[in-house]
């Protein structure tokens, strides 16, 4: 027997789990900015506003330190918003570590040297200054546009190769001490590096500055520094593909439910892509874990619930199914 719900309904009942449930968002959030070294992005999210909808904002912060052998269960932490206005210095404020990122601005006075708790440190994205030049080298892409189709540019595709190089180091050393994957580094990586930044400065200086494989070089070159901080710290990862891969389940959701009913019900979003996000990157089932969670979370004690966290949850289950 089916019983049909109104919307309406639905949402109450998402809404009563959220309140249930924001305690253990609350612990994640405390778990996730204890963090050395955090991933960050955002995307859009239609939020429902009078007669049309507005262009809000879902924010992501990572925190998994599995790339350089460490032991604290990664989570991930969503913030909504309603828009992009300085909202990474709120969602940061008690932060100061390594944050890797775009190079967006909003994230700009976060690393000023007399931010207080203490500045956070830049740590820019590969992948993001690889895509820009793919994009003018991506052969298969060009050959489909036919018409519109733009020359191949050999620059671009030359620092698509010299990008690979990093990233190859970077899949060999995966999962070792931050200490073992500095001397990588050291020894294959920064090789790589300054003859890449010498072929890129050479090159550039022979363009336009309106040439579209010129612009990719400026945004890594002028960048410099932030995007070379991998040689100097082995806990930071090449890429900030960590937030990128929490925020792909919001992106293919968003294709279902196209829009947040209210700000409240954006930020009721937020809060369960927190608990699902984090579930999934400990290897629990989402629907188990919530299920059993909820039914037990009103008569938990206070003080024990971090025992509900996925990655205890999951834990006690084993030795419970062991004990069986």
């Amino acid at each position: 027997m089916t019983v049909d719900l109104s919307l309406s309904t639905l949402a109450d009942q998402v809404g009563a789990c959220a309140v249930a449930l924001r305690p253990l968002y609350e612990l994640i959030e405390r778990h996730v900015l204890a963090a050395e070294r955090l991933h960050g992005d955002d995307t859009t999210v239609p939020i429902l506003a009078k007669g049309q909808t507005m262009t809000g904002r879902v924010w992501v912060y990572v925190r998994d330190d599995r790339p350089f052998g460490g032991r604290d269960p990664p989570a991930a932490l969503f913030y909504a918003s309603r828009d992009r206005t300085r909202d990474p210095e709120g969602h940061l404020s008690g932060y100061a570590g390594i944050l890797q990122a775009d190079a967006f601005d909003g994230y700009n006075r976060l690393y000023l040297p007399d931010r207080k708790p203490g500045p956070i440190v830049e740590a820019l994205c590969w992948s993001h200054a690889r895509r820009k030049f793919f994009e003018l080298a991506d052969i298969a892409a060009n050959a489909r546009r036919v018409k519109t189709a733009t020359p191949i540019s050999p620059i671009a595709l030359e620092a698509v190769r010299r990008i690979d190089a990093l990233f190859d180091v970077e899949r060999e050393i995966n999962g070792l001490s931050a200490a073992r994957r500095l001397a990588a580094r050291q020894e294959r990586s920064v090789p790589l590096v300054g003859a890449l930044e010498g072929w890129m400065r050479a090159e550039r200086v022979k363009l336009s500055r309106h040439a579209a494989v010129a612009k990719a070089i400026d945004y890594t070159v002028t960048r410099w520094p932030s995007f070379t901080r991998f040689l100097e710290d082995g806990r930071i990862c090449l890429s900030n593909n960590a937030a990128e891969r929490a925020l792909r389940g919001l992106a293919l959701g968003r294709k279902s439910w196209l829009f947040a009913g209210s700000e409240r019900g954006a930020e009721r979003a937020a809060l369960m892509y927190t608990l699902l996000g984090t579930a999934k990157l400990n290897d629990v089932d989402p629907q188990a874990w919530l299920a059993d969670v909820l039914a037990r979370i009103a008569d938990h004690p206070v003080h024990r619930l971090d025992e509900l966290m996925p990655w205890n949850w999951a834990a006690r289950r084993e030795r419970r199914t062991l004990a069986a």
